[in-house]
């Protein structure tokens, strides 16, 4: 297991902040729970006010799920660009899910993703992410408010 600080974090997101820049998102969908820190600290670097979220459950700690549950709804009836932001592409099941939900949802709305973290395990690569890992992270959000 590999703790993710806080103070990395921040220089990772700036990095990405600035990766993504050109597509020029209009609004962030963040990923509950673990795409909501990166997704806000993004929209503010970005100046992007829209942010929508989407909450997802696979695991429970560190136990996965034998199935995925999608709760809640988004419209993006209104917008072009949405930039989907979650903490970590582990088995890349969940953002395929979600990948495949909005696109079959909004078809006229183009969609990228961004992560912390990204498994070459997963089945899913994002468009952007930093750090290409196999070890657990237990990112600073997990373990410092408890």
């Amino acid at each position: 297991m590999k703790y993710y600080p806080y103070e990395t974090f921040k220089n990772d997101t700036n990095k990405l902040i600035q990766e993504v820049k050109p597509f020029e998102p209009d609004t962030l969908l963040a990923i509950a729970r673990g795409g909501l820190t990166l997704a806000h600290a993004m929209a503010e670097g970005l100046d992007i006010r829209e942010v929508q979220s989407l909450r997802t459950e696979l695991y429970d700690k560190t136990l996965k799920r034998e199935g995925l549950s999608l709760f809640g709804a988004c419209d993006f009836t209104q917008n072009a660009k949405v930039l989907v932001v979650d903490d970590i592409s582990d088995s890349g099941e969940t953002l395929r899910f979600v990948m495949g939900y909005l696109q079959e949802s909004f078809p006229s709305v183009t969609f990228k993703t961004v992560t912390l973290f990204y498994k070459p395990t997963s089945i899913y690569e994002p468009d952007f992410w930093v750090h290409k890992t196999d070890e657990w992270i237990d990112f600073f959000w997990e373990r410092d408010f408890r």
